[in-house]
């Protein structure tokens, strides 16, 4: 009788094998940029980063948690006025205040997950838009945070050498970005990852398997709430200046929705790629004025209608390409 090999459950692939030494050298490439880059370099890969933590939080909450939100602004904005609040009210230092922002937008953000999860479907993207909304009219009517006219946020970064604060915007920038990526993928890679998965497939089919489905719903919109809430502090710490017009701009949630549908929703390679595309458009076609937008537009809709997986779930189903494998795959079989 012939002794045949016992079949192999894997995980790790030959391109993420691949991806972690690429990601490896990029990270030590990104660490050491203030020593070889020029400012304005370093504020784009800053900028870059932390659109893509915004949209790897957006991924997780809409393209695994099945939870289509357009308010996410709403914690933008809040992180950012944690600035305010806690920079230049309590003299608390800027970069301790976006760990801070983040815990301050997942405790705002328990009561608002209690309303909006009373809605369904399209109600409840209309709810996260609403409540956004709210956010940014009580803070334009608050005369101690600035109004509706907003303030400066000068005086939380002054006396900071330029170098050091610039470096250390890019580096938490980093960890946000690079630190978003890896929570996704640890998270989907754990039985909770399989429980979340299973949610967005089919509520009812994980309800019949035991699984909490409200329970991930909080845990996704709370994670997703907190991260958001982190970037919006950093992103203000990059602008200097606040108001609720651009902490509570519905233009963030179009960026992340942008670069989460051309790279792959559902996917933790997709927001990577989204943001790359998001990038190289802006940069090439901000000096067509409107056309830029339009464009953009364009791009959007052609994508949902003949590629709706985005270029990764595209390149993923033809190739069979994964550098962050999540799913468990049978070898020894054939």
């Amino acid at each position: 009788m012939m002794n045949l090999p016992l079949p192999k459950i894997e995980r790790n692939t030959r391109a993420s094998q691949m991806g972690l030494l690429l990601a490896v050298l990029l990270l030590l490439a990104a660490v050491s940029a203030p020593w070889w880059a020029e400012r304005s370099s370093q504020r784009l890969l800053t900028e870059f980063l932390y659109t893509l933590a915004l949209a790897q939080m957006w991924n997780l909450l809409a393209g695994y948690g099945g939870l289509l939100s357009v308010g996410q602004q709403a914690y933008i904005g809040l992180g950012g006025y944690c600035l305010v609040v806690l920079g230049l009210q309590y003299g608390i230092h800027p970069f301790l205040i976006v760990p801070l922002a983040g815990l301050v937008t997942a405790l705002v953000a328990i009561p608002t997950a209690a309303v909006l999860f009373r809605l369904r479907g399209a109600y409840f993207a209309v709810g996260t838009w609403v409540v956004a909304e709210v956010f940014r009219l009580l803070v334009a009517n608050t005369a101690s945070v600035g109004g509706g006219s907003g303030t400066s946020i000068t005086k939380t970064v002054s006396g900071m050498p330029a170098w050091w604060r610039e470096s250390t915007t890019l580096w938490m920038a980093l960890a946000l970005g690079a630190g978003a990526t890896l929570a996704v993928y640890l998270l989907l890679r754990s039985r909770h990852g399989l429980a979340l998965t299973a949610v967005r497939d089919s509520e009812p089919a994980a309800e019949s398997l035991g699984i909490s489905v409200p329970r991930m719903k909080w845990f996704v919109y709370l994670v997703s709430a907190a991260g958001c809430g982190m970037v919006g502090a950093l992103i203000f710490i990059t602008k200097l200046r606040i108001a609720p017009e651009a902490a509570f701009s519905m233009d963030w949630s179009a960026t992340m929705f942008f670069v989460v549908i051309i790279g792959g929703i559902g996917t933790i390679e997709g927001p990577i790629i989204g943001t790359v595309v998001f990038f190289f458009l802006r940069e090439y076609l901000s000096d067509f004025g409107s056309w830029y937008l339009i464009v953009l537009g364009a791009v959007a809709v052609a994508f949902m209608l003949w590629m709706p997986r985005g270029i990764w779930g595209f390149v993923a189903s033809r190739f069979d390409l994964h550098f962050f494998p999540v799913q468990r795959r049978i070898r020894g079989l054939d």
